[in-house]
């Protein structure tokens, strides 16, 4: 506890925090329904306008929502009406903010998971097998190809250790599943082809993406590299999503049986959630990410006869919690360090402009590698790939948090992650326009008549 805090008594503590907390929410709330009904005005997917309203009342705009990992000072207009409405000191409340700002992430959390796991319900199971070699060559291509320029890049043509150009082309393999998630459903394209070409890929990309993520840490902790660890880890994602593909042929009936006896209200939205958290602890335990566990809690249920009431009951959820999530990535970002007018920033620019060329291309670039029968919108594809999002930003606050990366190079990847989060649903919004989800590419009739939006 900060030494401030401490010596509040438990009254003004709880005032306090309680007064903090309904604030936040207002923002967040107020901020991205604002913005949201503009982009939707202006045909742009909602995700834009969330993010925007972290970008605004965050770390760039006015520090009204600032996590504690951003290290800026909170807004003093802010500070003085909390001080005057929880009658305790001014210089005590940033301290009652920061602490209490984890409550709010897990609540950010918890949106994701829900996503994740709306994601794996609405996820054509048979398509998703079906699109599996397709799904796992993009995964694979979208992986490498900004991995290796982006490190080899860095190293060779703008003399980065090796250390520093890992971190930087690590931060550039992993897709946004949440963010892809939210811009197809919004747009209708969650259950075509190309919708689930990119989910698989997310999906591998993600475990990939954790793979990648020890190697890093290993280096950055400077042991030793051995295959071993590698390998079990490689193991037990492989055999976690076989295993949830299995589960949703035997398990989602025996749910199916077990919600038939039920008679207490809440009893879909609760089992389901029961699943969801069961699913996120196993991952957890086998070395995985629980966003993982949730993505395959969905595809578990996904058989299920009560898919449709599930998806209904856990969609308020959604439409709730992961816009504070989405809003929290775009809190996060401070974009004073890429400040133009700032001659210390401009070699930043430069690596960032780099950067960010390079992990468009390369996401978009796996678009075209693999092979299909079928009619298939390849940019779509790619794109999809594109958003880094909180995933980039996980890979910069490790990098930041290990002292590993100079300044220039931590605005460089900053400037790639924004690049990436927010070029990708604009410019799928553009190449979508006019263009429903149906024809070749659709799964079947009854899908494509009546999509299911994520937010």
């Amino acid at each position: 506890m900060y030494p401030l805090v401490a010596e509040l008594s438990a009254h003004d503590l709880e005032v306090a925090e309680t007064l903090i907390g309904v604030i936040r929410f207002l923002l967040i709330f107020l901020a991205a329904r604002a913005l949201a009904e503009v982009l939707v005005r202006l045909s742009l997917p909602t995700i834009v306008g969330e993010l925007l309203a972290g970008v605004v009342i965050g770390a760039s705009g006015f520090h009204l929502l600032i996590p504690p990992s951003a290290h800026t000072e909170l807004n003093q207009g802010l500070v003085n009406v909390i001080s005057s409405l929880a009658s305790i000191p001014p210089e005590v409340v940033p301290d009652v903010y920061f602490e209490s700002f984890p409550s709010l992430q897990a609540v950010a959390t918890l949106g994701l998971y829900a996503l994740l796991f709306l994601t794996g319900l609405e996820s054509e199971l048979e398509e998703l097998v079906a699109v599996g070699a397709q799904a796992f060559t993009v995964a694979m291509a979208g992986v490498i190809l900004p991995f290796a320029f982006g490190t080899f890049g860095l190293m060779f043509i703008f003399q980065v250790d090796l250390i520093p150009a890992v971190f930087a082309g690590a931060s550039m393999t992993a897709t946004s599943i949440g963010i892809t998630a939210s811009v197809f459903g919004e747009l209708g394209y969650l259950k075509t082809r190309e919708g689930q070409i990119v989910i698989g890929a997310a999906v591998l990309d993600d475990i990939l993406g954790i793979v990648i993520l020890a190697v890093v840490v290993a280096l950055a902790a400077g042991g030793s590299l051995e295959i071993a660890p590698i390998v079990k880890l490689v193991a037990a994602a492989v055999v976690f999503v076989i295993a949830a593909i299995a589960l949703s042929r035997t398990a989602a009936p025996g749910f199916d049986w077990l919600l038939d006896r039920l008679k207490a209200p809440g009893a879909v939205v609760v089992a389901s959630f029961v699943i969801l958290v069961l699913c996120c602890f196993v991952a957890t335990a086998i070395g995985l990410e629980a966003a993982l566990g949730a993505f395959a809690a969905g595809l578990i249920l996904s058989s299920s006869k009560n898919n449709h009431a599930i998806q209904q009951s856990v969609l308020p959820l959604v439409s709730l919690f992961a816009t504070i999530f989405f809003v929290l990535v775009g809190a996060g970002m401070d974009l004073s360090v890429i400040n133009p007018l700032d001659p210390a920033s401009r070699s930043a620019l430069v690596v960032a402009g780099f950067l960010l060329v390079v992990a468009i291309i390369g996401k978009i670039a796996a678009g075209w590698v693999f092979s299909s029968d079928k009619p298939t919108n390849r940019l779509v594809v790619g794109l999809g790939m594109m958003p880094r999002g909180e995933v980039g930003l996980i890979f910069l606050g490790l990098g930041t948090s290990a002292k590993l990366l100079t300044p220039s190079l931590e605005a460089a990847i900053l400037l790639m992650v924004i690049g990436t989060t927010f070029l990708a649903p604009v410019l799928l919004r553009i190449v979508l326009k006019d263009k429903p989800p149906g024809g070749d590419n659709k799964i079947s009739d009854d899908v494509a008549a009546d999509p299911v939006g994520l937010l």
